[in-house]
């Protein structure tokens, strides 16, 4: 029998035919700053913008970011893109609401300090050792180096809103939460 899923107290053990499909789209993170946000993720992580919303009547700007990976080509006209945008998975969304990047009291709660909620994005890189080398270069800030605390061959770096951002090399992890 092929994986299904782990089984755990509250996990269904059959899920509807009516969620066939479902797609986890986007994670969306509320930025002070787009020129600095827009820098950082795509400079320091190669992401690319997918697509820009504007929302004037409401003052804020939605921003759809991927790493590429080298299969998809996105298409050229502007709906088509908008459709496709929100057919792909694991997307970041930056928000931007219009004057905040103005405004010295805008600050946004990192997840991570009291109260606690919202933890974490995570970044899957090809090489651990190399992508730190490359944070460094451009003194991204750590939370977390590879070799610090109980969790060996993980990093945690920080954005320019404060948000922590997982860095992972998959080829690492196998013995991972095995205690």
């Amino acid at each position: 029998m092929a994986f299904n899923t782990e089984r755990y107290p509250g996990v269904a053990e059959n899920v509807s035919d009516r969620t066939a499909g479902f797609t986890l789209n986007h994670c969306m993170m509320r930025i002070k700053d787009p020129e600095r946000s827009l820098a950082f993720y795509t400079n320091i992580f190669g992401m690319r913008v997918l697509r820009r919303l504007d929302f004037a009547e409401l003052n804020f700007s939605l921003y759809f970011l991927n790493c590429p990976a080298g299969t998809d080509d996105p298409p050229e006209d502007i709906g088509d893109r908008t459709v496709w945008t929100f057919s792909q998975r694991g997307l970041l969304e930056l928000t931007h609401n219009w004057g905040s990047e103005d405004d010295p009291d805008v600050a946004y709660h990192d997840g991570n300090s009291e109260p606690q909620g919202f933890g974490h994005i995570c970044i899957s890189v090809p090489d651990l050792d190399d992508a730190v080398a490359w944070f460094d270069d451009n003194e991204v800030p750590f939370i977390k180096r590879p070799e610090q605390g109980k969790l060996p061959d993980v990093a945690f770096v920080r954005d320019p809103d404060g948000y922590w951002i997982e860095i992972v090399e998959a080829a690492r992890l196998p013995g991972l939460g095995r205690g």
